[in-house]
C-alpha cells in the first residue's frame, strides 16, 4: 500500500474514533444526565481518543482562574480546584492566545506551583485546546504524557476534537439554562403566591373581620333591636364570616401558612390531619432545605393525598420523607386500588413536570388492585449549572 493511501486510511480511522467517542456522549446528552457525567466522559473519551496517558477539562472563571471539572489523572489536581492561569502553563497559555497551546518538557520548565506539581506526578508534556461557547474561550481540553513527548499534530486533532465537544457542551449549558429558568418561574410563582396570601391577610380578611365584629355589635345595640334591625344585623355577620372562610380557603390553596410558619414538616402534619383518609406520617427532615424545595415537596405530598382521595378508594396512605445521598426523598403509598395513568389528567403531569424542574425526579408504580406508590427524589440544596461568568482572554 502507498504511503499515501496508508495515510489516508490512518486519517480516516481517526476521524471514525472521533465520531465514534461523539456519539457516546451524544447519547448521555439524549438521557439528559448530570453536567458532571458528561464532562467525565469527554475527559475519558479524548484520551482514549489521543492515546495518552491523561486528560482534562477545565472552565475559566472572570476572576482569571480555571476550574477543574474533570480529570483524569487526580495525582496533580482534582475536580473543583481553582488553578491561576497567570503563570506559565498550558491553560494559561490557551486562555491568553485563544490557540492550542503546548509545554514539550515539564522536567525542564521552572515557572509556578503548577509547573512544579506537574513535574512532580511525572507529566513530560502537556497539549491543551481551547472550548469555545458562544464566540468566547469557554474552557481548555487538554492532554498529558507521562512517557514522551506529545506527537506535532497533537495540536490539530486536540483543536478539532475541542469544537466538536463545545457542540455538545453547548447542549448541556442550553438545557441547564432551560431547566434553571424552568426553576425561576416556579420560585417566582410561589412567591408571588405567598405575596397574595399575605395581602389577602393582612388587608381583605382583615377588614372582613372588623366588619363582622362591627355587625356583631351593631346586632346588639339597642337602637338595633328597636328598630327590629338586630337580626339583619346578625345574618350580615354570618355573611362576612361566611366570607372570610372562603378567602381562608383561597389563601391556603395559593400558599400554606403552615409551611410559612414552621417549614415542611408541620406543614406536612397539617395536611395530614386534614386528610378523609388516615395518613401515618414519618418526616425525618434535615435541616437548611432550601425553601423552594420544600414548597416543591408540600405540593407534591398534597396533590398527591388529593387524587388518592378521590381515586385510590384507600383506607390508609404512608407519606415517608428523608434524606438519601444528598437528596430529599419522598414517598406516598396507599392500599388502593391502583391502575393510576398520568394520561388521565390527575394532574401527576404537572407533578412531575414540578419536580424535574428542581432536577427530581418522580416515579409511579401503581399495579392495578395493589395500591399506588409515588417517589419524588429533589436535590440538595441547589440546582446544578453549567454556566460561569465569561473569562475576558
Amino acid at each position: 500500500m502507498s504511503p499515501d493511501r496508508t495515510a489516508a486510511h490512518a486519517h480516516l480511522a481517526e476521524v471514525e474514533a472521533e465520531q465514534a467517542a461523539l456519539r457516546r456522549i451524544a447519547a448521555l446528552l439524549t438521557r439528559s444526565v448530570p453536567a458532571d457525567e458528561v464532562f467525565d466522559a469527554v475527559v475519558d473519551e479524548v484520551r482514549l481518543l489521543m492515546g495518552v496517558e491523561a486528560a482534562g477539562l477545565l472552565r475559566y472563571e472572570a476572576d482569571k482562574t480555571a476550574t477543574v471539572l474533570a480529570v483524569s489523572e487526580e495525582r496533580v489536581v482534582l475536580p473543583g480546584d481553582k488553578l491561576s492561569t497567570e503563570r506559565h502553563s498550558v491553560f494559561g497559555l490557551v486562555l491568553r492566545t485563544g490557540r492550542p497551546a503546548r509545554i514539550d518538557d515539564y522536567t525542564k520548565a521552572t515557572d509556578g506551583e503548577h509547573v512544579r506539581r506537574m513535574r512532580e506526578a511525572g507529566v513530560r508534556s502537556a497539549v491543551g485546546a481551547p472550548v469555545q461557547l458562544r464566540e468566547r474561550v469557554w474552557g481548555f481540553l487538554g492532554v498529558y504524557s507521562m512517557q514522551r513527548r506529545l506527537p506535532p499534530d497533537t495540536e490539530a486533532r486536540l483543536a478539532d476534537f475541542a469544537a466538536l465537544v463545545a457542540s455538545a457542551l453547548a447542549n448541556v449549558q442550553a438545557w441547564s439554562e432551560l431547566e434553571a429558568s424552568r426553576v425561576r418561574i416556579i420560585s417566582a410563582a410561589d412567591e408571588a403566591r405567598r405575596r397574595v396570601t399575605r395581602d389577602l391577610h393582612d388587608g381583605a380578611q382583615q377588614r372582613i373581620v372588623v366588619l363582622a365584629l362591627k355587625a356583631r355589635m351593631l346586632a346588639q345595640s339597642q337602637a338595633a333591636q328597636t328598630a327590629g334591625l338586630d337580626a339583619e344585623l346578625r345574618s350580615l355577620e354570618v355573611d362576612l364570616n361566611g366570607v372570610l372562610e372562603e378567602l381562608h380557603a383561597i389563601a391556603s390553596g395559593l400558599h400554606p401558612a403552615a409551611l410559612s410558619r414552621g417549614g415542611l414538616a408541620p406543614a406536612l402534619g397539617t395536611l395530614a390531619r386534614r386528610s378523609p383518609v388516615p395518613v401515618v406520617l414519618d418526616a425525618r427532615l434535615p435541616g437548611g432545605v432550601a425553601e423552594s424545595v420544600e414548597v416543591a415537596a408540600y405540593y407534591f405530598v398534597a396533590e398527591t393525598l388529593t387524587n388518592t382521595t378521590k381515586h385510590a378508594e384507600a383506607s390508609r396512605i404512608d407519606v415517608t420523607v428523608e434524606l438519601r445521598d444528598g437528596r430529599l426523598w419522598v414517598c406516598v403509598r396507599d392500599d388502593g386500588v391502583g391502575g393510576a395513568d398520568p394520561a388521565c389528567g390527575s394532574g401527576l403531569v404537572g407533578l412531575k413536570d414540578r419536580i424535574e424542574a428542581f432536577g427530581g425526579t418522580m416515579t409511579l408504580d401503581s399495579p392495578s388492585g395493589a395500591g399506588t406508590t409515588l417517589v419524588a427524589q429533589l436535590p440538595l440544596p441547589e440546582h446544578p449549572a453549567l454556566e460561569a461568568e465569561p473569562a475576558n482572554a
